[in-house]
């Protein structure tokens, strides 16, 4: 296997390798960080050779997926000199948001303004969302949101970056798709973590298609020391931890009430009419180290109309591990917070002793116990057909308890305690319609 340079200069003792530093003019030291053939890790920062027609690059967090796609853009517009020519001359840049092609694949600490040097440096256009070279190329930056905008444009190659990301997937691949039509081999780059999106499998299985796929350590020399020690003590072993650090395709599982495309096409902010806000608590049944997380779920209802059209917000999760005085502190926080309107709290381990410890940190509080006289996965039934109806949003990704979510199939396991208040919150605001929503407007 071929080291790259940097891992044979990594391989030497420092005093050999400054003495071989040393030997270099002034001007080749300034080139080397643009010599990505001699730095790029040749397992996925490398273009496969042959035949194909799309490079599909499944990474973990942090893998060096952005700079693979910038140094292969480099590639494909640069010529031998500054303005010569080079193989394409038309590239389309498509990334989640404009904003995001901006900031993570033009103007980002691996994008294309870092990674090139100054004679062949593209100007960006801001007026025009288009990058020039030197040599007459050009870039244009696309949204993926605005798939129309590719009806238009033709290209010779392009550069999908986190296209499992994207809210209209399948429409904005297909609508590039027919730009592709310039130049003798017209040929495309997906850098992305992975989730299970239909057509990120289908083109995985196309015959034209080549993938390459590392885990974050793979460029664990360019991360922060200890991130990599601190992320897998956290996620190792998980859904979360699979798909993000080691840049797995993972299939959802069977019986699932929620899906990850689903949880993803739930992402909305918060409006400024919420009508009632509640915290619910799902309490560990232990203390201590070895204890579950005290689940803390703050969620607010729009409820404008019939109860059946109401529309519901996950505003935050401040779940901890902890002492009961520990958790108890986070809830009453996040009820002032959020200047709730009541906590709800499962009472069915803890009985008396929930509001007990609640009131001893918040005595003032609007408090009520909730006991579950049913299975989770009947509790949480109601209110997963809420997501599927289009009524609870998420106004952020909150991805732990997305987990909990999109792996909970109520065959047992380990306690879903984010899940469970989230189900008590829902409940609380939605399901439970008699209980009526405050008659006041809010801002949250």
């Amino acid at each position: 296997m071929t080291k790259s340079l940097a891992a044979s200069l990594r391989s030497i003792p420092k005093d050999r390798r400054t003495a071989f530093l040393e030997t270099l003019t002034e001007n080749a030291v300034a080139a080397m960080p643009f010599l990505w053939d001699a730095w790029a890790n040749p397992l996925h920062q490398t273009a496969p050779e042959g035949n194909w027609n799309t490079w599909v690059i499944l990474g973990g967090r942090g893998a060096g997926k952005t700079r693979a796609g910038s140094e292969w853009v480099r590639d494909r517009v640069e010529g031998a000199g500054p303005r010569d020519p080079g193989r394409c001359r038309r590239i389309a840049l498509v990334g989640e948001t404009l904003d995001q092609v901006r900031a993570v694949m033009v103007e980002g600490d691996s994008g294309i303004l870092a990674s090139s040097p100054p004679d062949r440096r593209p100007k960006l256009i801001t007026s025009k969302n288009r990058l020039e070279w030197p040599n007459g190329a050009q870039a244009m930056l696309i949204s993926a949101v605005n798939y129309e905008a590719l009806r238009g444009p033709q290209f010779d190659a392009a550069w999908s970056d986190e296209m499992a990301k994207w809210r209209y997937a399948r429409e904005a691949w297909d609508m590039l798709q027919f730009t592709l039509r310039l130049g003798d081999c017209p040929r495309q780059i997906v850098t992305t973590t992975p989730r299970d999106l239909p057509v990120l499998r289908e083109i995985l299985e196309l015959p034209g298609t080549v993938v390459s796929h590392a885990a974050t350590e793979a460029n664990a020399a360019n991360l922060a020391p200890g991130f990599i020690e601190r992320m897998r003590a956290r996620y190792a072993g998980t859904w979360l931890g699979r798909q993000e650090l080691d840049g797995m395709l993972l299939e959802e599982r069977e019986g699932v009430l929620w899906t990850r495309a689903s949880v993803d096409e739930a992402r909305e902010p918060a409006p400024d009419d919420i009508t009632r806000v509640v915290v619910a608590v799902d309490p560990p049944v232990t203390s201590g180290k070895g204890a579950d997380e005290c689940g803390i779920i703050v969620a607010g209802v729009r409820a404008k109309g019939p109860p059946e059209y109401w529309e519901a917000w996950i505003l935050a999760d401040c779940s901890l591990k902890g002492t009961p005085q520990r958790w108890a502190k986070a809830a009453a926080a996040a009820y002032a917070g959020y200047a709730a309107d009541r906590l709800v709290a499962e009472t069915n381990q803890g009985g008396d002793l929930v509001e007990s410890v609640m009131r001893q940190v918040a005595p003032n509080i609007a408090y009520r116990g909730v006991h579950a006289a049913k299975g989770k996965r009947l509790r949480a039934e109601p209110v997963a057909a809420l997501y599927e109806q289009g009524r609870v949003h998420h106004v952020e990704p909150f991805d732990i308890l997305e987990e909990q979510m999109c792996g909970f199939d109520g065959t047992g396991g380990k306690s879903p305690d984010r899940l469970d208040a989230l189900v008590w919150a829902l409940t609380d605001l939605v399901l439970d319609a008699s209980n009526g929503p405050v008659p006041r407007i809010r801002t949250i």
